[in-house]
């Protein structure tokens, strides 16, 4: 059936007339028409014509086999590794499709459509770069010489549902405590930063907590690529940074946008990751009364956080560590760590509180830990244990809130 699909691809390719535009309606009607010639030489049963229909029609007009792959909400990420290789995460288990692209070609043409689509450029010359699909999913996209066997794509979807602190109890991520807890602290402008290794859900808890910002205020978000959906706020201010031109001009870094953001009075700042030297302008923007602010970041575990934040910091400027972890401390209420546990099941792993410096370090005061108790079936059985209360409540006290 590969054969028969690729051959009625051709022949409509060959007859389209390129310098007309022809709608999807009128498309599927010339596929629906060869498919039922094809099919007085060839039995074709009706299921083998509507996987036909669709797969030439997603090659001719979308992104090919991907379409299928997108549009199935039990797939949450597409591996790329050349046009014969397409492996997916479906139910928390990466495994191999049997799909593939009709040659390299095909699938350097869908990679230059999605780049093209958010306005970004990938080449030889600019071989990386990170985008978006229309429905928010997140891409990275790895070109030769920097990939050495194939062009590389990887998919990280996103659920078309909006996640909220409620589907994440239901996942058994985080539990009722913890969320009223993070709600009197998102109301009463903490600022919060959510650390996590690859795929524990930075992104979503964000969005989630996004929820509890009240609606009179003003939140600007920066991000490398457009991916939160804060749907609950409604004065809202979405910034995207931009690549280097050819000529190595036009770019618009994350540390670009935090100041310009600074400008355009926000109550809020949210930073979707901070990877280097932006931390500075992060910590910056925490620290001169912008209240509330969040971000994310990849560690291991709370006190992990604190040190990659020092050295994303001085990435960027030499500073001396004192004052470094001064303006950690001081702009850094609450770190949230989220993991992904063996059983593939995501889960809020840490809440703690950024106390201060004791001795040139900073000090943790940990309010909730996850501790494993058992494994059952395959899957790991714990709770949350309440390691100690919080200690900095004015921010709680000065909205008539208290824990």
């Amino acid at each position: 059936m590969d054969n028969l699909e690729e051959e009625i691809r051709v022949e409509i390719m060959d007859e389209l007339d390129l310098s007309v535009d022809i709608s999807d309606d009128e498309l599927l009607v010339r596929i629906k028409e060869k498919i039922i010639n094809k099919g007085r030489l060839v039995p074709i049963s009706l299921k083998e014509r509507k996987k036909i229909e669709s797969h030439v029609f997603n090659s001719l007009r979308k992104l090919d086999v991907l379409e299928d792959l997108l549009g199935d909400e039990e797939i949450t990420e597409i591996m790329i590794n050349g046009p014969n290789n397409i492996f997916i995460e479906k139910n928390g288990r990466v495994m191999r499709t049997d799909e593939t692209f009709s040659s390299e070609e095909k699938l350097n043409d869908i990679i230059q459509s999605i780049v093209a689509n958010s306005n970004k450029l990938v080449n030889e010359s600019n071989p990386i770069v990170d985008t978006r699909l229309k429905d928010g999913s997140r891409v990275n996209i790895v070109l030769p010489p920097a990939a050495v066997d194939y062009s590389i794509i990887s998919i990280r979807k996103f659920p078309k549902e909006q996640m909220t602190m409620e589907r994440l109890k239901s996942f058994g991520s985080i539990s009722t405590e913890q969320v009223e807890l993070l709600k009197k602290l998102v109301i009463s402008g903490y600022n919060i930063f959510i650390s996590g290794g690859t795929g524990s859900g930075k992104t979503s808890f964000l969005n989630a907590l996004g929820e509890f910002i009240p609606k009179d205020e003003r939140v600007i978000t920066i991000e490398d690529s457009a991916e939160l959906q804060l749907k609950n706020v409604e004065n809202i201010v979405r910034l995207e940074a931009r690549n280097a031109n050819l000529e190595g001009k036009n770019e618009i870094t994350i540390r670009d946008l935090l100041k310009s953001s600074l400008r355009m009075r926000p109550d809020r700042i949210i930073v979707g990751e901070c990877r280097g030297a932006e931390a500075l302008e992060m910590l910056q923007a925490f620290n001169t009364g912008h209240d509330g602010s969040c971000s994310t970041g990849h560690s291991n575990s709370c006190k992990d956080m604190l040190s990659r934040l020092e050295t994303m910091v001085l990435m960027g400027a030499e500073i001396p560590l004192s004052a470094i972890r001064q303006q950690i401390a001081s702009g850094i209420d609450i770190i949230v760590q989220l993991g992904r546990l063996r059983d593939k099941s995501r889960k809020l792993l840490e809440i703690a509180e950024v106390m201060g410096i004791e001795g040139n370090e900073i000090v943790l005061n940990t309010l909730y830990k996850f501790k494993e108790r058992e494994e059952v079936d395959g899957r790991i059985i714990g709770e949350w244990e309440k390691m100690g209360n919080l200690k900095g409540t004015d921010k709680l006290y000065a909205r008539g809130l208290s824990i």
